[in-house]
């Protein structure tokens, strides 16, 4: 019986270096890793944006799969969580990238409600986001671990009176808001301050017309905007409810000048709208016929090449975000979320596909703006608006 025991020991001792060694082998698999986390809209209302806004991410990391920190190489491994356009379901999804996944970093989201919402729970954790579209001010407002690649909405806002004003004539606008959506009231906000300041009528605004995010007949909104005879109508908000907005409007025979923000840049505005949103003119981050630096010639290339087929703005945003997010490591020195917010906090003069990036001191990007107009359903340039 002792022998056996003896034998028994031996055996068990041998096991347990074994599975010492594999777990040893498994931990320094994963410790040449790094995780970055992308949560997207990829089901919901908003899944077309997040899908684009994915293929971005997705091709950087495609191109640039390593990174070198401090002469290791470390593979980068896509973490991707879907929010459901959802901002119970964004905090949810950073929750669990963070706890679950151990990412350190994160990318996201479409829809700066969203990013509102797991901005929080990132901060909490103390892991670096950085925002590729998500406009609103408040995304990074009291937030030092988020940060973006984007311009935000009082420059939008700005942009876009100044165009009603200048380019279209108009000296009153009607406003119809998404008035559950953080981006529209936000956006629309800013579009009012400076249209009133340009027009200095403090009537300028006729008035403003809410809807709901999912809402699908705009006809008693509709009736009123056309009793109004007003210049212009600004209706920021989601792709397919401002698709269907424009749609009913002309339906109508409400032939006012619809112009909007960044979120209709999407296939799904002109294939809910279809031909009604012919002339529809919006503000944007990026061009593909503007490509300025080596940055944006590998992103067409790469992209068309991948895609076959001419890539949003907000894809070549996620790309963006990416590449700044490898800068960010690197200029680090280090895989520590804190150190790596750090580096992220004093990005000045990166070179990415939509422009040079740097962050003022509220980690937002100080961006030109595109102004685009819907052409035979395609996403014409019209011009551009420097900061």
């Amino acid at each position: 019986m002792k022998k056996f025991f003896k034998v028994f020991a031996v055996v068990m001792a041998a096991v347990s270096l074994l599975v010492a060694a594999g777990c040893s082998k498994k931990g320094g698999a994963e410790s040449d890793t790094i995780r970055i986390g992308v949560f997207e809209p990829l089901t919901g209302a908003n899944a077309g944006g997040g899908a684009i806004e994915l293929e971005g991410i997705r091709l950087a990391n495609k191109l640039y799969p390593e990174v070198t920190v401090g002469g290791k190489t470390y593979k980068v491994e896509l973490v991707i969580a879907d929010n459901k356009s959802d901002k119970v379901e964004a905090a949810n999804a950073v929750q669990r990238l963070i706890s679950s996944d151990k990412v350190t970093l994160i990318l996201g989201s479409w829809g700066s409600s969203l990013s509102i919402a797991g901005g929080e729970v990132a901060k909490d954790a103390g892991i670096p986001v950085i925002g590729l579209s998500c406009t609103n001010p408040l995304v990074t407002a009291g937030n030092d671990w988020y940060f973006r690649v984007c311009f935000i909405d009082p420059f939008q806002g700005t942009v876009m009176a100044n165009y009603a004003y200048n380019d279209i004539g108009a000296r009153n606008a009607v406003i119809v808001r998404e008035i559950s959506n953080d981006y529209s009231v936000g956006l629309a906000k800013f579009f009012t301050d400076k249209f009133i300041e340009l027009t200095g009528d403090p009537g300028a605004i006729l008035t403003t017309i809410d809807y709901n995010t999912g809402d699908q007949d705009f006809s008693a909104q509709l009736t009123q905007v056309k009793s109004l005879n007003a210049d212009v109508v600004f209706a920021p908000g989601n792709f397919t409810e401002s698709a269907l907005v424009i749609q009913q409007a002309r339906n109508l025979g409400l032939d006012v000048p619809f112009i909007g923000g960044d979120t209709w840049e999407t296939p799904e505005f002109v294939d809910v709208g279809s031909d009604r949103v012919e002339g529809a003119v919006f503000s944007s981050f990026y061009d593909s016929s503007v490509a300025a630096n080596a940055a944006a010639e590998t992103f067409l290339t790469e992209y068309k090449a991948e895609y076959g087929k001419d890539p949003a703005a907000v894809t070549a945003l996620g790309f963006d975000g990416y590449l700044l997010a490898l800068d960010a490591i690197k200029r680090a020195g280090s895989t520590d979320p804190a150190a790596i917010r750090d580096a992220i906090a004093v990005t000045s003069g990166f070179e990415g596909a939509t422009g040079v990036v740097t962050l003022d001191e509220n980690g937002d990007a100080t961006k030109s703006a595109f102004i685009k107009e819907v052409q035979a359903g395609k996403f014409v340039f019209r011009t551009i608006v420097a900061p």
